[in-house]
């Protein structure tokens, strides 16, 4: 007979491999199917909120990523090298390559059940069956009494399950790259609110600094060079031990429902958020650590037979507005002004970091309320 696992996960990215630890280490019997052999070390997500850090502590990683991370106590936005306001955090952001974070998640996923992850398996198709899932693989069929979708935008589960994916809003372009920090401030991050687009750069472990553009479409600089000339033509500032950059959109898009039967979608499998300083990552860990709390209540009470995600879904989906409703600012003000648009931003800026609103706009960077 085939086996029946507790619960699938698909996707070995940050989010599933949290899910996955967190099951496992609820006690659930978890299997994670990732269709690609290998991790990947490319640049991409970095920010790790309180909120976050404290789902990775719910799963026994967090203190390992602070031993790792660096810390950003604070922001300064800045424009023509003029400070516009200021924030310092309550608790800091973390900042560390996401491709550490999921080694230290490996890495306990493989204390908690050495078997579980399985590289080199892509999903091609799934179907409702008496007592749960069934999901075809390379390798064959595999059962479990619920499926978790965390394989990103482009999911496989999402796309099996028929369930709608929106678009929230127009797409904006960026190229981000990571050099040496000159700055002078290694524990804060500044936004360089210019005329011709905004410039960010947030402190990195080891002496490093992310610094991230908006562009105006695909045409952004591929190389180092290009990237290093359009950060000094911009704010003035001399990049040094740059790595080559590389380009991304930030999106906005959401799936029509969280849940079905018992299949459930997380992190960018369900919302894609902007990703600039890690918030859909950080989204995500709170979609996992939320369904793990819904699946453990449902075995508590003996129900791993029902669906056990319908008021977990409706809650993660509310919060994921929140979340882009956040992001939807985020970009308006980090689009290029000029004219009188220009000096209405700076207004708004010196004003939300003023005493009034200071607390609530550090909440909202931190990812409070999520």
């Amino acid at each position: 007979m085939t086996r029946v696992h507790d619960a699938a996960i698909v996707g070995a990215g940050p989010v599933g491999l949290l899910v996955a630890a967190l099951l496992a280490q609820g006690g659930a019997d978890v299997v994670v199917l990732e269709r690609a052999q290998a991790p990947s070390a490319s640049t991409r997500a970095i920010g790790i909120h309180p909120p976050g850090l404290a789902a990775l502590d719910a799963a026994g990683v967090g203190d390992r990523v602070r031993g790792e991370a660096a810390l950003v106590r604070g922001g300064e936005a800045l424009r023509d090298g003029r400070m516009l306001g200021a924030l310092a955090f309550d608790e800091p952001v973390r900042t560390l390559p996401q491709h550490r974070t999921e080694a230290l998640l490996v890495q306990r996923l493989r204390a908690l059940d050495p078997g579980a992850l399985r590289r080199g398996e892509s999903v091609r198709g799934l179907r409702s069956v008496a007592d749960g899932v069934e999901l075809r693989t390379d390798d064959g069929i595999v059962r479990a009494r619920a499926v978790v979708g965390a394989d990103g935008t482009r999911s496989a589960v999402r796309t099996a399950a028929g369930i709608g994916w929106e678009r929230r809003d127009p797409d904006t372009r960026w190229v981000m790259g990571d050099a040496d920090d000159t700055t002078g401030q290694p524990e804060t991050a500044l936004l360089h609110l210019e005329r011709e687009g905004v410039v960010e750069s947030f402190p990195l472990p080891g002496g490093r600094r992310r610094w991230v553009l908006r562009v105006d479409d695909d045409t952004g600089p591929e190389t180092a060079a290009g990237f290093a000339a359009l950060v000094r033509e911009r704010i003035g500032v001399d990049l040094e031990g740059l790595e080559e950059p590389s380009r991304f959109a930030a999106r906005q898009r959401m799936a029509r429902a969280f849940a079905r039967g018992r299949i459930a979608l997380v992190g960018d499998a369900a919302h894609e958020i902007s990703p600039i300083g890690g918030q859909g990552m950080n989204l995500g860990w709170l979609d996992a650590l939320a369904l793990a709390e819904a699946f453990a209540a449902a075995r508590a009470r003996g129900a791993e037979g029902e669906e056990p995600w319908a008021g977990w879904a409706e809650e993660r989906r509310a919060a994921a507005r929140r979340a882009m409703r956040r992001a939807r600012f985020n970009m308006a003000m980090g689009a290029p002004r000029a004219g009188a648009a220009l000096a209405v931003r700076d207004v708004a800026v010196r004003a939300l970091s003023s005493a009034p609103f200071r607390g609530a706009l550090s909440a909202a960077f931190t990812m409070r309320g999520l």
